[in-house]
């Protein structure tokens, strides 16, 4: 989409994030619910693609203006992979994960967590496939999160190599995004119109 394109980074990236994290948002909240619903049918059926072969997931479960609400656990299921879900902290520093066994319970931030032992923070670097949470990615695979930092810490525990997706929407792919040295590069992208891979960092 022209508008995310068109903000830039002023004099840091960290006020360049700020702004294009608000004119993302909003566009989201806008987006009428029947175009959301479309949005996340497609998303399942790219995901079930995409993520074939996968034995163990690490993913999220999306709030009510990410694309794949409403889906999303459920199509993880279908993988027939292991999935672990993030558990936000107490101190919202670093994610925990436990194992999707189909029961979730609202956590911190009223996000939905599994409900069961908790494996820690190591868990993600045991994933072969790790779907992630954002708001834009650029050609390179450089990732626009919310601003806490928790995946990007996250990321920085998952091996080389791994399969490391950003789930959007079609306009946030392609975006320019401003780095900082903390940032961590994905591997892809996945939006309604399927899966859209970036070339290695490495």
């Amino acid at each position: 989409m022209d508008s995310l394109r068109l903000v830039r980074t002023p004099q840091h990236p960290g006020d360049g994030k700020a702004a294009l994290r608000e004119a993302v948002l909003a566009r989201r909240r806008a987006r009428p619910p029947a175009e959301r619903a479309t949005a996340a049918a497609a998303v399942a059926t790219a995901l079930l693609h995409g993520l074939a072969g996968a034995r163990t997931l690490a993913a999220f479960v999306p709030d009510a203006i990410e694309p794949g609400h409403g889906r999303l656990p459920a199509v993880y299921t279908q993988l027939g992979a292991r999935v672990l879900l993030p558990v936000v902290p107490k101190d919202g520093s670093e994610l925990a994960w436990a194992v999707d066994t189909g029961r979730l319970a609202p956590g911190r931030f009223g996000l939905l967590e599994p409900v069961g032992t908790r494996l820690g923070v190591e868990a993600v670097a045991t994933a072969d496939a790790v779907l992630l949470p954002g708001l834009a990615v650029s050609d390179r695979g450089d990732r626009l999160g919310k601003g806490g930092g928790c995946y990007d810490r996250a990321l920085g525990r998952v091996p080389v190599g791994t399969f490391t997706c950003v789930l959007l929407y079609d306009e946030e792919v392609g975006v320019d995004v401003p780095v900082e040295p903390h940032d961590r590069p994905v591997t892809a992208a996945v939006t309604p119109a399927g899966i859209t891979r970036f070339a290695p960092t490495f």
